[in-house]
């Protein structure tokens, strides 16, 4: 369904591509996963480069939260991924089209199924649709490798995406730093809970992580860069560590003692994906996939990237640093907690940090006493605004809301 609800005129923006008397003439382009990670960074550059943007989305109430969604250039259609009708009346009169769509965190154990089975419909509606360039973002990996089911999954997408005629642009990236990034808030939880650890062995993997900044230049880039049309690229920084290597400098931007770390041999990808999330906030089921795409190495293949999109990179150490501050501005709310405080809220974002057992035992202890509990009172939780696209986000709103998306 189309939100046609009219829009006041705004100022122009600095920095813009075209002016906004060309607006009405200016390209259009397809953003799915508007409110997620990637999809509500990328969009206020997009806007600032001249593009409309046309946004389709399960929940237009979630969209309009966002700061930017009041642009005039920006159109917002809400619909299922699965329906193909809606998607192709949604990609009609777009040149391109972004795919950023993972459905991990809502379809648990199915997400493979389904993140393939939207592909292929998205694919035969853009080619309906009469749309020029598909752009995805991907997993980075060698594919003659033994590929995590995560990592096969991106594949599979991939491969779906060009089966509807339209030439594809794949970006492969592997951990994207930046605060609430999921694997970078891993990471962050793991080092700030624990000063000695007893890791799985995937800590020695090799990987060539990427800023969140360095990601939307990128995918930004390749939409106005020709020559990567129906191309491959693999994107990175400059520098290749260990994840453990990583651990010690997010210690370092953490102003923390460095971490001992102790691999051992015995942890299975389930025990691995059950210990994250014992010390973490994220969901086993979101763990799990994300914990067994670790035994990867995932390293740049060849200089594609810099040589079609010429762009200086953060080092991991420069990107660490500025992910770290941005969690500190905005703290990370882990996928699939809608309401309230997240029970691992760090002490720096104004609460204590409480298991579910110091919880269940408090509850027990007033209780015991006949004290009232909050909601008996009458009292709500409060929550702090965050980059998910709640109501609390329009007013004050996210760093990523704000469009600067750089942490």
């Amino acid at each position: 369904m189309r939100d046609r609800a009219t829009r006041a005129p705004s100022r122009p923006r600095a920095g813009s591509t075209l002016p906004d008397t060309d607006r009405a003439t200016a390209p259009r382009v397809l953003l799915t996963g508007a409110t997620g990670y990637i999809g509500g960074r990328l969009a206020p550059r997009l806007l600032e480069r001249g593009y409309r943007v046309r946004c389709y989305t399960r929940s237009g109430a979630k969209l309009r939260a966002r700061p930017w969604a009041d642009d005039p250039a920006v159109e917002v259609f809400e619909g299922d991924a699965t329906d193909e009708a809606a998607l192709q009346e949604a990609l009609t009169g777009c040149e391109a089209a972004y795919f950023l769509i993972h459905s991990m965190d809502a379809a648990g154990h199915e997400y493979r199924e389904r993140d393939l089975a939207i592909a292929e419909r998205f694919a035969r509606a853009a080619g309906a649709a009469g749309v020029k360039r598909i752009l995805y973002l991907g997993g980075l990996g060698d594919s003659a490798d033994d590929l995590s089911g995560h990592l096969a999954s991106r594949r599979e997408v991939e491969a779906a995406l060009g089966g509807g005629g339209v030439p594809v642009t794949v970006l492969r990236a592997a951990m994207i730093i930046g605060s609430g990034s999921a694997s970078f808030e891993i990471l962050r939880y793991l080092v700030e809970r624990l000063p000695i650890m007893l890791t799985p062995l995937w800590v020695r993997t090799e990987a060539q992580p990427i800023s969140v900044r360095d990601v939307l230049f990128c995918l930004v880039a390749a939409l106005e860069t020709p020559a990567t049309t129906g191309r491959t690229i693999d994107i990175g920084g400059p520098d290749v560590w260990t994840y453990e290597q990583m651990m010690q400098e997010a210690a370092r931007a953490l102003r923390l003692p460095r971490r001992v770390v102790i691999p051992i041999p015995v942890l299975t990808p389930k025990l691995s994906a059950l210990w994250i999330h014992l010390v973490t906030p994220m969901p086993a089921s979101i763990a799990r996939p994300l914990a067994e795409g670790l035994r990867n190495r995932v390293v740049l293949r060849n200089d594609d990237a810099q040589r079609l999109m010429p762009h200086r990179c953060r080092t991991i150490p420069e990107a660490m640093a500025a992910a770290v501050a941005g969690a500190r501005r905005e703290p990370w709310r882990p996928p699939g907690r809608t309401r309230g405080r997240s029970r691992a809220t760090p002490d720096w974002a104004g609460a204590r940090c409480s298991s579910i057992r110091a919880h269940s035992r408090r509850r027990r202890i007033r209780r015991a006493s006949g004290a009232p509990s909050a909601r008996s009172a009458g009292s709500r939780a409060t929550t702090r605004p965050t980059s998910s696209g709640s109501s609390a986000a329009r007013s004050t709103g996210s760093s990523a809301d704000r469009g600067s998306g750089d942490a």
